[in-house]
């Protein structure tokens, strides 16, 4: 991760920095600022890749740590946050802030792994919320951005949604409704435990299910299964596709 250090102290950002430096999850690049102008500064600053996240004193000189929060949270990118103070009781603030994590002076390795984790976690949602619409799926310790436009379907399998792509299946948790909801221009509901991308209908086929008996299957372009369609929902799917026709 790309990670700024603010602190008035100089001991303190070094032994933040040893800290970093023994990260199992790292190398990480490290910049310093010793108050909120110097830190300011930096996040305006242009570079190759953007800060991630902020390690951030509270009790400093001028602009403090909670107030210089708010000003980051008002950049168009802002990085994560991360508290590091000396004082308990501000954790109340800090979290009213989103903050990713809050820890206490002196810091140990474990909990600042963990800080990272939540962290990196916090910026990845937050870019994929400003890069348009995304899934933010959790695999096997890192985050996957998802855009929505690789997403085929979505089909609830007891408490997790099986998340379809061309390429590879995906785990999500979460709920039907709430994606639905959020995305109904993109995703259309095809079964009570499934949504479709609308972009990727192709048509539909009449199909025997052992089960079920006689149905009708929805096909996708570039997944070879064909996705059962409810009799509630059929109307509506035949009316996407002579839309889309």
């Amino acid at each position: 991760m790309n990670i700024l250090i603010v602190d008035d102290e100089t001991l303190a950002r070094s032994r933040l920095r040893m800290l970093l430096g023994d990260c199992s999850n790292g190398p990480h690049q490290v910049q310093e600022a010793s108050c909120a102008a110097a830190a300011l500064q930096i996040l305006s600053t242009e570079q190759p890749r953007p800060v991630q996240l902020v390690l951030l004193d509270i009790h400093m000189p001028g602009q403090d740590g909670l107030q210089l929060a708010q000003a980051i949270k008002a950049l168009p990118q802002p990085p994560a946050i991360v508290f590091v103070t000396a004082h308990a009781h501000h954790a109340l603030q800090a979290f009213e802030l989103d903050a990713a994590d809050y820890l206490t002076k002196p810091v140990r390795l474990e909990r600042l792994q963990q800080a990272l984790q939540k962290a990196e976690r916090s910026f990845n949602t937050q870019q994929a919320l400003a890069n348009g619409p995304a899934l933010v799926i959790q695999e096997r310790g890192r985050t996957v951005r998802l855009p929505l436009a690789e997403v085929r379907y979505l089909k609830a399998e007891q408490k997790y949604i099986t998340v379809r792509t061309v390429q590879r299946h995906y785990i999500l948790e979460g709920a039907l409704a709430d994606l639905e909801s959020r995305h109904s221009d993109q995703l259309l509901r095809v079964h009570r435990n499934a949504l479709v991308a609308r972009a990727a209908l192709r048509s539909l086929e009449r199909y025997d299910d052992p089960e079920e008996g006689e149905g009708w299957g929805l096909r996708l372009q570039g997944v070879p299964e064909l996705l059962p369609v409810s009799r509630r929902q059929l109307a509506i799917v035949k009316s996407e596709l002579k839309d889309r026709s």
